[in-house]
């Protein structure tokens, strides 16, 4: 037996010393935040207290003068909070990692450092190929914070802003009801002998439940149509309350929508809202009743819907109120900020304790789902089949 040739040298087998896996110590971020320039966008990434957080624990911020005005936090209060301030856009842009509420303009991603880490929503259904192919060639690493996971697989950015557009549509929809804005004079408020305002919400997502909240906690009668028994199911157990539920029946929504003063839709497709309600029932609704689309930036889910802006946000068609105003949020601009903001500090923290975005990468796959750039390779499914464009799977990239 002792002739047998031995597949290991004596020197390999003697005790080794156990070899382990270093980790990158904690990293120092440095993060731009430039100003907003897409039309009517006037959210913020990070809240002067995000910035002192990230600044306590020794990274650096540089912001562009202004970037906070929209949302009401002045140049003082980040400075005071520790940032750097400055007027040089191209300056905030050449930092290492650059945060954005919205995706950056082909001529912004010029003036991207090779290797930035850019962290901002992604907005698949606005983009253009030109966008990802300018991505790639500045070998950028880039996150969609709107795809980022939670530990129980949710989306905290998708949800945080259809919690505020939900109960934003109702805040709307009691503004446009009153004279001053050609309403039919109609108040949310339950007085004591009047009938109820009637509210219908076609979906039973995150915008219908928030939107539901609101309408109930004003006293208004609601009923909400959904084709899915689980959400209507969930709805009503989140809510704590029975409502009027339905599948979206023709025969009781037309009866709903012939008697109701305001009507939310909150449907969502994969590419386009399905088109729910159309012309032909919303000239048979109330004169001066409310139709609020908050799916139009995905299409809409009425036949009557057509885009307006924050500045002229309203139509009549048909005697009927449209608001079709994409990115709702948008509106109440400090606090949506404050609600991104709240979903960035941690990720941000966790990225630096991690030591670098590659690790934060390895270890937490909610954050891997928002990556679609790694080092200029593009790593999402849904963008390289919509785009026509060439991608590896990031689990083959890092691990």
């Amino acid at each position: 037996m002792s002739d047998l040739p031995s597949p290991f040298t004596k020197q390999q087998l003697l005790p080794q010393e156990e070899k382990l896996e270093i980790l990158k110590r904690k990293g120092e971020l440095y993060i731009g935040i430039p100003k907003e320039t897409a039309f009517q966008e006037k959210r913020v990434c990070l809240t002067p207290d995000a910035v002192f957080a990230l600044i306590s624990n020794g990274h650096k911020v540089l912001m562009e003068s202004g970037a906070g005005d929209g949302a009401s936090f002045s140049d003082r209060e980040y400075s005071e909070a520790g940032a750097e301030i400055t007027k040089d856009t191209a300056k905030v842009f050449a930092c290492p990692m650059v945060l954005k509420v919205e995706p950056p303009s082909q001529e912004q991603i010029k003036l991207l450092n090779p290797q930035a880490l850019l962290i901002s929503a992604l907005q698949i259904k606005t983009q253009t190929k030109k966008y990802f192919e300018a991505l790639a060639s500045k070998r950028i690493t880039a996150l969609a914070f709107e795809f980022i996971r939670d530990g129980d697989g949710s989306l905290p950015a998708v949800r945080s802003l259809s919690e505020i557009a939900g109960t934003a549509s109702i805040l709307i929809a009691a503004q446009l009801l009153s004279n001053d804005i050609e309403g039919n004079g109609l108040m949310f408020g339950n007085i004591s002998g009047v009938p109820p305002v009637e509210v219908v919400i076609l979906g039973a997502g995150t915008v219908g439940e928030y939107a539901a909240r609101s309408a109930i906690g004003l006293g208004a009668n609601v009923k909400i149509f959904d084709n899915s028994i689980t959400k209507l199911r969930r709805i009503q157990t989140h809510l704590g309350r029975p409502l009027y539920t339905s599948t979206i029946q023709p025969k009781n929504l037309a009866k709903a929508l012939k008697r109701c003063d305001v009507v939310i839709g909150a449907v969502r497709g994969n590419n386009r809202s399905p088109i729910i309600v159309s012309e032909d029932l919303v000239q048979s609704m109330k004169k001066r009743s409310i139709i609020i689309d908050v799916s139009i930036d995905m299409g809409g889910c009425f036949e009557t819907s057509e885009v307006t802006t924050h500045k002229n946000p309203t139509f009549i068609k048909h005697g009927v109120i449209h608001y079709c105003v994409p990115n709702i949020p948008a509106r109440y601009s400090r606090t949506a900020s404050i609600s991104i903001s709240n979903i960035f500090t941690p990720y941000l923290l966790k990225i630096a304790e991690d030591g670098g975005i590659e690790n934060s990468l390895r270890f937490d796959k909610g954050l891997k789902n928002g990556l679609y750039f790694y080092h200029g390779i593009l790593t999402s499914k849904s963008v390289g089949e919509w785009f026509d464009l060439k991608y590896s799977d990031i689990n083959l990239l890092v691990f």
